[in-house]
């Protein structure tokens, strides 16, 4: 067993605005992903006439890529705070410069031809991911490396995933109104305004001097998946994830088939999820200075299943209820983003991670996010043509089908990792209610 390291002190936040000017990155961060996910592949297929199989196919090799390097760009995060904490402000800048380029490119593209826009594509996704997760994994090492006890780490988090959330529903609102344009000057805008906002933020602390060579050796990529207490956490992380994910993946199709929604009623079901879900943590963060993080994840998780559970019983034209179970999983939603994060940050610190290698933990942690994403389209899509649904279609039978791949399988899924989080995490060890306390 390696002996651990003293753990880092905790940086101490006495001013209000500190964590806004940690956070505030998170928005633009969180902003370009619906973009590179949601609005890309339609405007490549409609708007440039490529083939929508080939758009879906190349998408999925570049997340497979970009997820694939997430290690890798966890320990160049190690090592690039190792060196002045100005170095990594600087390499994010130009992170940041590549991606507001990269994104300029995907949307104007300078070829033409099916090949060429193929070809762009790739290219293009391609830096632009990989500048976005350097710039993600350098952002999350930052919070990480700020230390605290569960509340100071819950509310690190929340500042982070709070204006990410206020990200993804300016992009979604600007997307649909004023389009790419105006969407991509927002977007340069608030990541130049998140970038300069670091600068003012609570600064980590100073990493003890070691010896490079040997700890940024590539066979240390693989050191977090050596600690039992790590697998247990990125199991519930995973099982979590993919319930999450599989009604993201559905939900269009649900909105407009099943419950014949239009496409204003729907910008308001995303609204109301993603809104419910930045005004719940507050409510999170007391509920882990009462029950620890554990205990309150576990309780988003049962919250998610008792009103997620009640979409299976709707039908056409059922609005409002959909609207509820929107604002209801929202709030459940607050837990998912605030806390499992700030679970991994103690569990870095415990480790003798934290201020030496923690950007392996979030490299490994931000290849689940990803593999998430990918293992729900992959599982839920193939799952409702193989039971009868297509895009469209009125026959009653498919569209219950529809409602239990919607519902009934994140349901099923949620409780699993409800049940992993208290046999795997709870039940072995009762956390502390650590009050400024990391044991």
């Amino acid at each position: 067993m390696t002996p651990r390291a003293a753990p880092v002190r905790a940086v101490p936040l006495p001013r209000w605005w500190s964590g806004p000017a940690y956070g505030l990155l998170g928005l633009p961060l969180a902003f370009v992903a619906l973009p590179l996910y949601v609005v890309l592949p339609h405007y490549y297929a409609t708007e440039l006439a490529l083939p929508l199989a080939s758009v879906g196919a190349l998408l999925m090799l570049v997340r497979l890529l970009d997820a694939a390097a997430e290690p890798l760009l966890g320990r160049l995060s190690d090592r690039l705070y190792q060196g002045p904490l100005r170095a990594v402000l600087w390499v994010a800048g130009g992170s940041a410069l590549v991606q507001v380029l990269g994104l300029s490119g995907l949307f104007f593209p300078a070829v033409q031809g099916p090949q060429a826009l193929a070809a762009w594509m790739v290219a293009g996704l391609l830096v632009t991911c990989l500048a976005h997760s350097q710039l993600v994994i350098a952002h999350q090492a930052w919070g990480v490396r700020l230390g605290g006890d569960a509340l100071q780490r819950s509310r690190v988090v929340a500042w982070r995933e709070g204006p990410g959330l206020i990200g993804v529903v300016t992009a979604s609102a600007l997307s649909v109104a004023w389009g790419a344009g105006p969407m991509l000057v927002v977007f340069a805008l608030s990541l130049l305004a998140g970038w300069l906002a670091l600068w003012w933020a609570p600064r980590p602390a100073a990493p003890a001097p070691r010896d490079l060579s040997a700890a940024f050796a590539w066979a240390t990529v693989w050191q977090p998946l050596h600690q039992p207490a790590f697998r247990r956490l990125l199991a519930v992380f995973l099982c979590n994830g993919i319930a999450s994910a599989v009604p993201a993946a559905l939900m269009l199709f649900f909105a407009q088939d099943r419950l014949q929604a239009t496409q204003a009623q729907i910008a308001l079901f995303l609204v109301l999820y993603f809104v419910s879900g930045a005004l719940s943590m507050p409510g999170w963060l007391r509920a882990v200075r009462r029950w620890g993080l554990e205990r309150a994840w576990l309780g988003g998780m049962l919250l998610a299943v008792a009103c997620f559970g009640w979409t299976t019983l709707l039908g056409s034209g059922q609005i409002a209820a959909f609207a509820w179970i929107c604002a209801l999983s929202g709030i459940a939603l607050g837990a998912d983003l605030a806390l499992p994060g700030a679970l991994l940050a103690r569990l870095v610190e415990r480790q003798g991670a934290q201020g030496r290698s923690e950007g392996a933990y979030l490299g490994w942690w931000n290849l689940a996010t990803k593999l998430n994403l990918a293992l729900a389209a992959g599982a839920a899509l193939p799952l409702l043509q193989w039971l009868g649904y297509s895009p469209g279609i009125q026959d009653a039978h498919a569209l219950q089908r529809l409602a239990w791949a919607y519902a009934l399988l994140p349901c099923a899924l949620k409780l699993l990792a409800a049940g992993l989080l208290y046999r795997l995490l709870i039940r072995p060890s009762p956390p502390l209610h650590d009050q400024g306390v990391t044991p």
